[in-house]
């Protein structure tokens, strides 16, 4: 929640580190009574459940910000200036890996949190228990999704057994469904909020996306991995999707702008918003700039030195010829997600909220007057438009050695065809002859170079201070209406229902402006397209555009069936499905249950591992 107590959270994570709340609790009892170091009666009070619930809460951070589990190993982003693939990337990931290790865990230590919570609240406290259902399903959906059948518990564990085997998915499924149904037929549970509690909306939305993945995991067959074709089973849980998907969108039409959508300014209130990681730079006890998180500086290229008004940057999860073709001409979405301008930083005046990159969100100043840094121009822009553009905004182009950093010119970047043209300006405003790179944006042939493509600035803060990397307070939104439009589109698509899907898509298109397509495929031209493209690839390419950095890619193209054909398409690091697979042939579908549980727990064996590994 928004402004739950820090201090209570920190006093939860001092007494929930030990290897169990009851250990810890058993050696508070030895030296101190009272109801607080008995956790059977101090957790079934509102103040104890309370605290239990914003640990939970907390413990969802850290599922929020796993970046390369999420994104690597996809058609859309790639590191860039000469680093190497993530093993997610190139699928030479390992049952070994600290990374999938550290997602397990911290999914399992939702789900256990989550069975505190249903356990302590019992009849009492049914708005708790409420949450703890929540929050049970959502952890199974993202331990399902990116590691299939897992041990499934509903019971709250504090002691040291560990045999738990796994569990097939239909019975993971319903049971998370059950769980959902439950949360929304609750009375204690409000219909919208906008402080990251849980909401019959939210309960709505996961449901919709469960029964999804439950109709692909559990009724369709896979007939070719490199085709990506498949038979459609049954059709009855994509029905159940697109109904609950209509249910949690029902009355929230898609009226305000991509770009206010996703304004810092506007996510405590945003009507589109159903459920969010929380963050509170205000409330934070300790030192701000380590108390957020990094998203901001990611799906980024490297814009230099931050002491030159530009924000910190990774060189990771950038644009690639396959992103940069998607975005269509009057789609406000390019605008909308990527910072696409970024203004001059005035040295003399050294206030990085208000000049630089974050200039970009005053309200106080004409924008058309302050002095451009660098600009870039989506790919479907041509060069004597690009160049009209720069003539037109020449006065906000001239360098000027005093708001300038020595020898780093104003520049314009025009990505096209996939390379870059260069253009930099001198100190009337006038650009020089454009410099080709010929860096191929899929070849991560980017070398040093600075500033190449734009940046996401869905995670912008534009109130954080210049140092530090978990700077960005901004809240991480998990579920929201635009996204649930699209999971309605995709379920009607798959129970038959094309016409109820276009509905769905062109309510997203429209919304943000992209061409009418007049329900027809034929009139969908963009330059990166399958020869074989069809309505799937349609429904990913606006999940593609709309939820663009929101950690959502990898498990989408592993739910459709896709995830060999894009990456062999479209990933520079995998040229066929041998790739994506070991020694035996086995495709990688899913990323590997940990070794160390494998190892740990007595209900497992070596051949409860996932294919491929």
């Amino acid at each position: 929640m928004k402004k739950l107590s820090y201090i209570m959270v920190s006093a939860l994570l001092t007494l929930m580190s030990a290897t169990s709340c009851s250990d810890y609790l058993e050696a508070e009892n030895k030296s101190a009574g009272g109801s607080e170091s008995d956790p059977e009666v101090y957790f079934r009070t509102q103040e104890g459940l309370e605290g239990f619930q914003a640990y939970a809460f907390n413990s969802l951070k850290a599922i929020a910000t796993a970046l390369d589990i999420n994104d690597d190993g996809t058609d859309l982003y790639m590191p860039c200036r000469g680093q190497a693939p993530s093993a997610f990337q190139d699928y030479s990931l390992i049952a070994e890996n600290d990374d999938v290790e550290a997602y397990y865990v911290a999914c399992t230590g939702l789900i256990n949190n989550a069975n505190g919570l249903v356990y302590y609240s019992g009849e009492d406290f049914p708005a708790y228990r409420a949450t703890g259902l929540f929050l049970r399903a959502l952890g199974y959906y993202y331990m399902t999704q990116h590691f299939g059948a897992v041990p499934y518990s509903d019971t709250y564990i504090q002691d040291a057994n560990r045999e738990y085997p796994r569990t097939d998915l239909e019975t993971i499924y319903t049971n998370c469904e059950n769980d959902l149904i439950e949360v929304i037929n609750s009375a204690d549970v409000p219909d919208l909020t906008h402080d990251g509690t849980v909401n019959k909306r939210a309960a709505r939305a996961l449901l919709a996306k469960m029964y999804l993945a439950h109709g692909w995991d559990c009724n369709t067959t896979l007939t070719d991995a490199a085709a990506g074709t498949y038979t459609v089973n049954s059709t009855e849980n994509f029905q159940k999707a697109a109904a609950m998907a209509e249910e949690a969108i029902s009355g929230i039409a898609l009226t305000q702008s991509f770009e206010d959508k996703w304004l810092p300014s506007n996510e405590d209130t945003n009507p589109e918003t159903f459920f969010s990681v929380q963050y509170d730079r205000a409330g934070y006890p300790g030192d701000v700039a380590d108390g957020g998180h990094r998203l901001c500086e990611y799906y980024c290229h490297y814009f230099g030195d931050v002491t030159n008004g530009q924000k910190y940057t990774t060189s990771n999860k950038a644009l690639n010829t396959r992103s940069l073709a998607l975005w269509e001409e009057g789609d406000s979405r390019w605008e909308g997600t990527f910072m696409t301008t970024m203004y001059a930083y005035n040295r003399s005046v050294a206030d990085w909220t208000q000049y630089g990159y974050f200039a970009y969100y005053r309200t106080d100043v004409d924008k058309n007057t302050l002095p451009i840094h660098a600009y870039f121009a989506p790919s479907y822009v041509t060069q004597e438009e690009f160049e009209a553009y720069l003539t037109e905004h020449k006065s906000q182009f001239v360098y000027d050695a005093s708001i300038h950093p020595a020898g780093q010119y104003p520049h314009a970047n025009l990505l096209l065809d996939g390379q870059i043209l260069v253009y930099n300006f001198d100190a009337e405003g006038n650009f020089t002859e454009p410099e080709i790179t010929n860096q191929s944006l899929s070849d991560n042939n980017m070398g040093t170079s600075l500033e190449m493509t734009p940046c996401v600035k869905k995670w912008d803060d534009p109130s954080s201070t210049m140092g530090g990397h978990t700077i960005s307070y901004r809240d991480i939104v998990l579920l929201h209406a635009s996204e649930i439009y699209l999971t309605a589109a995709e379920a009607y698509y798959m129970a038959g229902n094309e016409s109820a899907a276009w509905e769905k898509l062109n309510a997203v298109r429209n919304r943000a402006g992209a061409p009418d397509l007049h329900n027809s495929l034929a009139n969908y031209d963009v330059s990166v397209k399958f020869s074989n493209f069809n309505m799937l690839d349609f429904i990913l390419d606006e999940r593609g555009r709309e939820c663009y950095g929101e950690q959502t890619r990898w498990m989408d193209l592993r739910r459709t069936k896709q995830l060999v054909r894009y990456n062999v398409a479209y990933n520079p690091y995998v040229s066929s499905a041998a790739d994506m697979s070991n020694v035996n042939g086995e495709i990688k579908w899913y990323h590997p249950i940990p070794q160390t549980e494998i190892s740990s727990n007595e209900g497992m064996t070596a051949e409860d591992q996932n294919p491929g590994y």
